[in-house]
């Protein structure tokens, strides 16, 4: 049996759709269309390939191996498919592209970023999707998301599949609520993100080499998690001085070691489509605007 050489495009988003929501009954809403329609393009799909892409069940829904490799050449291959139509002049369309970014930035930069974004890109929808730094990395590499701003510990270079550019620098402080007393004689508490964290291992990593005692005191992978903690008192946390969140400051303390610099860099696939390069764009002309309140941050 020889197995059909064109692909309908139509299957393929559906299954795309499915792939990204883990669910049939979201990938229809997210399409317009009926349960039953989205089922039967990927059973459809997985006729042409003669395998299935899915596992599924009544609770679940799963990449299967074959799904996996599908799912790159999946999305290759619909935004190649709306670039021809696009640079063609056949239409104007909107474009979506699904942006991952961590969740301090989403809480300090992000609401004006996206403000000037809807002024300068009308045509331009946003998917966010708001993770750490490592969860980013993960789903970036498998095509969950398009484009991410995580935060790298020095440097960032391409790896893997990926493309990655330095957008712009800042520095590691210690930060509490304002008139913060570090307890004397005891160790140091610390509120901080779970491993994996950039933030946590250059805390962690400068007090021991300075031999500064420490324990954790509160931990957390929400941001408002966080700076509850450190609003009540319980500890301080190791944060980018331009987003450190409203009510805490800079804890300037002579004993507390300094923390190396970090990078927020961001990345891609290396096959970028149109929306990702243009969001790519303007993250890179307004990265200005990322560091522009550095001098304005308080310390006690």
């Amino acid at each position: 049996m020889t197995m059909e050489r064109d692909l309908d495009l139509r299957l393929v988003r559906s299954f795309l759709a499915v792939a990204s929501e883990l669910s049939f009954t979201r990938a229809a809403r997210r399409l317009g269309l009926s349960q039953s329609t989205i089922s039967a393009r990927v059973r459809q799909l997985e006729e042409h390939f003669s395998q299935p892409l899915l596992d599924r069940d009544t609770h679940s829904v799963r990449l299967t191996p074959a799904g996996e490799r599908f799912l790159t050449y999946g999305h290759r291959i619909i935004a190649l498919a709306d670039e021809a139509l696009d640079e063609s002049g056949f239409r104007h369309r909107r474009h979506t592209v699904r942006f991952g970014v961590s969740e301090d930035f989403a809480f300090t930069h992000l609401p004006a970023f996206l403000e000037r974004l809807r002024i300068d890109q009308p045509l331009l929808d946003v998917e966010l999707s708001i993770h750490l730094s490592a969860e980013l990395h993960r789903r970036l590499r498998s095509a969950e998301s398009d484009i991410i701003l995580a935060m790298r510990p020095g440097p960032s270079r391409g790896v893997d599949a990926l493309e990655v550019e330095p957008l712009f620098s800042d520095r590691l402080v210690w930060a509490a609520r304002t008139g913060y007393q570090r307890p004397r004689g005891e160790p140091l508490p610390l509120v901080l993100y779970p491993r994996p964290s950039v933030t946590r291992d250059a805390a962690i990593g400068a007090l021991e080499s300075h031999g500064v005692a420490y324990r954790t005191a509160a931990t957390s992978t929400s941001l408002a998690g966080l700076r509850a903690a450190a609003l009540s008192g319980i500890g301080v946390m190791p944060f980018a001085e331009s987003l450190i969140p409203g009510g805490l400051s800079i804890v300037d303390d002579p004993d507390l070691p300094p923390m190396p610099g970090v990078v927020f860099a961001l990345a891609t696939r290396r096959t970028p489509t149109r929306a990702t390069r243009n969001l790519a764009q303007a993250l890179r002309d307004h990265r200005a605007d990322f560091t522009t309140d550095l001098g304005d941050r308080s310390t006690r």
